[in-house]
């Protein structure tokens, strides 16, 4: 028997008891699709922070100082990064969040607010119209710089504004759109907390395909915070080093400056972390939940291999005789091993085929549903789930196969 026709008897055989069939197929179809499910959405989520971290810049350290005497750290941190020279690092920002409600017009942020209950339509997309509320922070003339952000028209927060207490901002590609729509916002005012701050520039975006966008922002000189939120100390702040080498440096050296500023911890606290190593955190983190949640998803593949031995030993037992004909008639023992795994390879690749039509709605449901993101499973993770699912087969489809063919001719024809 040549292997096109022990596939047309294998596809006979299935199709003659499809209720059975579609039952010994369920774990491979359930755990084919969970596994794709599970590992796909993961990867998107974990590529979807890698992009948004790179769209914030490379070689970002953040450093956090307290003084226990209230004073802010920013201006010593300010000036001894300056002294590092631009060799090393490129710029140093804080990144204080600012509450305030913001006014142009007939626009608001307190009005944006509530649109947020409104941003899903009833199948779960998102409602690409609705204006959700900026995000505001405080910064340097550097917060460009080490943001990763390009004027696209007007200009930077100066020193001189940070100096002269300017009431001054700059805009994010979406928040400009949100509260100006297509007019250009340069030189208009907006009224935050009641108060008229000046728009001098808008940023570039970059970050277009998601409402919770890092364009949705709102930057103001860190020195009007007296202004805006009196007796706010900011803490946090972002350090761009120039290169990922220089990145280590840099970070072993604030360390130091921490140390000394805050006198070893006794009058504050401080520390610094590298953005590059929070990549590699990510990367790790990502690869062991895909290992964790997939090895779970996983144990439905073995009970549906075991399901499919099950059914093949059914199977063996049901055509005693006809294998008993065969033998008789001077079949190979290779030729009825090869008949019974085409038969198992053929069951877990339908069920495969299957679970991967499942596997990507299910890739597609999670990814809008948790990340609100378009994924769809890769080529690789597709075909290695096929690929599986035949292997699986095999498999465990050995042992029915040699089963039946040690069985002797005259024993087997003696079978009811």
């Amino acid at each position: 028997m040549n292997i096109r026709q022990a596939m047309k008897m294998a596809f006979k055989s299935i199709l003659g008891n499809k209720g059975r069939s579609f039952l010994t197929m369920l774990g491979i179809i359930i755990g084919i699709a969970s596994v794709m499910a599970i590992v796909s959405t993961i990867n998107g989520m974990n590529k979807r922070s890698l992009e948004q971290m790179e769209a914030m810049g490379t070689n970002r350290i953040t450093v956090s100082a307290y003084l226990y005497n209230g004073q802010n750290a920013f201006e010593e941190l300010y000036d001894y990064c300056n002294s590092l020279g631009s060799k090393l690092v490129q710029g140093v920002t804080p990144t204080g969040n600012c509450s305030a409600t913001v006014v142009y017009g007939s626009k608001s942020s307190a009005a944006m607010e509530k649109n947020q209950q409104n941003m899903f339509n009833g199948d779960g997309t998102q409602n690409s119209n609705v204006a959700l509320p900026p995000s505001l922070y405080y910064g340097s003339d550097q917060y460009g710089m080490c943001n990763n952000f390009q004027i696209a028209s007007g200009r930077e927060l100066s020193n001189i504004d940070i100096k002269n207490y300017n009431q001054v901002c700059v805009l994010g590609a979406r928040a400009a759109r949100n509260f100006f729509d297509y007019a250009d916002p340069i030189g208009k005012e907006l009224q935050v907390n009641g108060l008229p701050f000046t728009v001098v520039g808008v940023y570039a975006e970059k970050d277009p395909d998601s409402q919770w966008s890092m364009d949705n922002i709102i930057v103001f000189p860190y020195s009007v915070s007296r202004l805006l939120s009196p007796g706010t100390q900011m803490n946090d702040f972002v350090v761009k080093a120039a290169n990922a080498q220089a990145s280590v440096e840099v970070s072993s050296r604030l360390s130091g400056f921490l140390t000394g500023l805050t006198n070893n911890g006794k009058s504050g606290s401080g520390y610094v972390d590298n953005s590059n190593q929070w990549q590699q955190n990510i990367n790790e983190q990502a690869t062991m939940m895909s290992l964790v949640l997939g090895g779970i998803a996983a144990i439905s593949l073995l009970v549906g291999g075991i399901g499919i031995m099950n059914i093949m030993l059914v199977t063996v037992t049901e055509r005693t005789r006809e294998i008993g004909i065969r033998r008789a008639i001077g079949a190979e023992r290779a030729s009825i091993v090869t008949q019974f795994l085409i038969e198992a390879a053929m069951l877990c690749g339908i069920g495969g085929l299957v679970g991967m039509v499942l596997g990507t709605i299910g890739t597609r449901v999670a990814g809008s549903l948790l990340v609100h993101m378009d994924i769809w499973p890769s080529l690789s993770i597709t075909v290695g789930a096929f690929l599986l699912s035949v292997t699986l087969g095999i498999a465990f489809g050995i042992y029915p196969a040699a089963k039946a063919s040690k069985l002797q001719p005259v024993e087997a024809l003696r079978a009811e």
